[in-house]
Formats: C-alpha cells, sequence, structure tokens
C-alpha cells in the first residue's frame, strides 16, 4: 500500500465527528468517504442502494469476520461458503472493506466510520482518531439537528452509540471507544469541531515532515 496519509475517524453519535471529517478533508485536500462507500458498494455489486442502507452498521452472526481478515483456520468450513449465502450486513462488509482499501491506496484520504481504522492498521501513515463528547452537549447537537426534544436526543444517541459499539466490536473482535485503538481521542464539547480539525491538522503536518 502507497505511504499516503489516512484520517480514520470514530466518532459518538452527535460528537460532530462527521464535520470534523469535512472540516480535515477540506482543509487539507484529502478524498473524504463516509456513508457514500455505501453507494460504491452497491454500484460494485449490482446490490440494491436501499437494501445495502438497511443493513449498514448491523450484524448478523457469521463467519465473514474471519474471510475478511484472513483468519481461515479459526473457521475451516467458511472458506467454502458462496457469496450468496453471506447474510446482507456481511457482505456489505466486505464490499466495504474492499473499497476502503482501494481508496486509501488512490489518495489520501479521511475515512469516517466503518470500521477504517481497523482495515487500514496495516498503513504506514494512519492516523487514527475516536472523536467524542459529554452527553448534555451532544444532546443539544442532536436536538437541533432533528427537531426533537433534548430528552429524545440523549434516547437516540444511547441507541445510536449501542449500535455502533455492536458493529465495530462485532467485525474488529476490538472494543469500540477503547483509547488503546486509537492515536487521538478528542472531546468537542470542550475544543470544539474546529479545535479538533486543528489538533488533526497538527498530527498531519507531523507526518508530512517526517
Amino acid at each position: 500500500m502507497k505511504d499516503n496519509i489516512i484520517v480514520t475517524i470514530a466518532r459518538q453519535y452527535g460528537s460532530g465527528g462527521h464535520e470534523v471529517g469535512e472540516l480535515v478533508a477540506k482543509e487539507h485536500g484529502f478524498a473524504f468517504h463516509d456513508k457514500s462507500l455505501i453507494e460504491k458498494a452497491a454500484e460494485k455489486s449490482g446490490i440494491s442502494l436501499e437494501v445495502l442502507k438497511k443493513a449498514d452498521e448491523k450484524t448478523t452472526p457469521s463467519f465473514l469476520y474471519s474471510i475478511a481478515m484472513g483468519n481461515f483456520d479459526m473457521y475451516p468450513l467458511a472458506i467454502n461458503m458462496s457469496p450468496y449465502e453471506m447474510p446482507i450486513n456481511d457482505k456489505l462488509f466486505n464490499l466495504q472493506c474492499n473499497i476502503i482499501k482501494e481508496e486509501a491506496e488512490k489518495a489520501p484520504s479521511v475515512f469516517v466510520g466503518r470500521c477504517a481504522d481497523y482495515i487500514l492498521n496495516d498503513c504506514k501513515r494512519v492516523i487514527k482518531v475516536f472523536i467524542y463528547g459529554d452527553i448534555e452537549s451532544r444532546a443539544n447537537r442532536i436536538a437541533k439537528k432533528e427537531n426533537i426534544s433534548v430528552q429524545d436526543a440523549k434516547v437516540l444517541i444511547y441507541k445510536t452509540d449501542k449500535r455502533r459499539a455492536n458493529y465495530y466490536n462485532y467485525y474488529t473482535s476490538l472494543k469500540w471507544g477503547k483509547s488503546d485503538n486509537y492515536n487521538i481521542m478528542i472531546d468537542t464539547s470542550k475544543i470544539g469541531v474546529e479545535g479538533a480539525a486543528r489538533i488533526i491538522g497538527e498530527y498531519i503536518k507531523h507526518l508530512q515532515e517526517e
């Protein structure tokens, strides 16, 4: 894989992680990838975009994690599994895994979500970021964005974070949000979206100067 600088951003819901990623990509001229990867997966596979959207960031018990990561010895029976037999969730993960690697090879990039930090762990110049914030600031941001009450926003945050954690933990066997899995963890409730982007920008400059 080329030595492109790659930024992966995992984030708590409502922390502004998506906005941080967009800002970093814009300021440094990096390619930006988020849920648009689902559209590329649909184009590449011929599977309906609506079907893939429904499967996004959901899990079903299967052998695909081991297949995608080459751990055939763990589940030898999975070697003979046809792609047509895989649950749609796993088909999407496998497609996105390949697309993420392809896009990282093409150009310096920012990836939001999709387990990109784990998928691109072997990149020589990857910056793995986790964006978080206190519950009040996140709930206020979501309440304003979705035009709902702060209490309803907190419920939505809990459900979304739980789904993201389950997805990440399942496909990576790591723990979502654990500091050991990231290079930088940034609290946007303290420093804001622009402040977070500046911190990541300093890390990028450091890698560029090496």
